[in-house]
């Protein structure tokens, strides 16, 4: 079981180590597991004490949905699980393809599309927790306070619970905080992409929660000497000493790693029992 915890939005204890669904489709590339491995995985992880499931409406591909697979695994939801889902310049996941100019879900008519398209398929009256993705798109044409300003009317509205903004830089992040109250951040983050290391400390003054994606590499698993010894030293993988590595980096970091592996998922939570020594973190970087 994990029992290292943050308080969200200063009202919702959840465990450090959740589980992201993205890989349950195969979106946007890759095998997803079959149907009922999936609805395994996702009911496994409940069991382990993951009550923090990251997932978006778009996380779909081939007739495969995330926000349906969470809805006929784990509904009626338990009381303290936190589904925390997305929306930005994708509507649908098909979006991903299309050329920039095509990419309209930040209107406010498609990010309300958006939000009501994650509470149908959900199944919920109100999303505990929306990102707003900015990032996929030219900055200059895409302003944050448009798209944010629009996600806070729909907070005010009750169908949203508490805001975050995803693929954001430090300069959208203080803007962001000035529009609504933000809960949390999710970039690009792990052992080998320490970009927003400042950020991750920005976050951490605030008490606001920090949700790294890829954290073991994504699309590109880690690889180096430096995570090979440490884990050799532990008994663990290297996915077990980038997560533990990530955990020990900041309390307010939140994990999401996804898999479509029932042992992988059970490992990536016994992360949260690895203990890096001082020399393990030196070595690490």
């Amino acid at each position: 079981m994990i029992t290292q915890r943050w308080t969200w939005g200063g009202d919702t204890s959840v465990a450090r180590i959740g589980y992201g669904a993205m890989r349950l489709t195969g979106w946007p590339q890759g095998e997803p597991p079959a149907r009922e491995t999936a609805l395994a995985i996702l009911r496994r992880a409940v069991e382990l004490g993951v009550n923090h499931i990251d997932t978006s409406n778009y996380y779909a591909r081939d007739k495969i949905a995330a926000n349906e697979l969470i809805r006929e695994a784990l509904h009626p939801y338990p009381d303290d699980l936190v589904i925390v889902t997305k929306v930005g310049a994708l509507v649908e996941g098909a979006d991903v393809a299309r050329p920039a100019a095509h990419k309209t879900g930040l209107t406010p008519d498609n990010l309300r599309r958006g939000v009501e398209a994650n509470l149908r398929s959900l199944g919920v009256d109100r999303l505990d927790v929306v990102n707003l993705r900015m990032g996929d798109l030219d900055r200059s044409l895409t302003p944050l306070a448009g798209p944010l300003e629009t996600l806070l009317a729909l907070r005010e509205e009750g169908l949203i619970r508490h805001l975050g903004v995803s693929n954001v830089t430090a300069a959208e992040f203080a803007q962001a905080r000035t529009i609504a109250p933000i809960v949390c951040v999710q970039n690009l983050y792990n052992l080998s992409r320490r970009e927003d290391d400042a950020l991750v400390d920005a976050c951490a003054a605030a008490g606001i929660a920090y949700v790294p994606y890829f954290p073991v590499g994504g699309f590109q698993p880690l690889a180096a000497a430096r995570l090979d010894a440490v884990a050799a030293r532990h008994g663990a993988s290297v996915s077990q000493v980038a997560l533990a590595w990530l955990l020990a980096r900041s309390p307010n970091i939140l994990l999401i790693p996804g898999t479509g592996s029932l042992a992988h998922l059970e490992e990536n939570i016994a992360a949260g029992a690895l203990r890096l020594t001082e020399r393990d973190l030196a070595e690490l970087g």
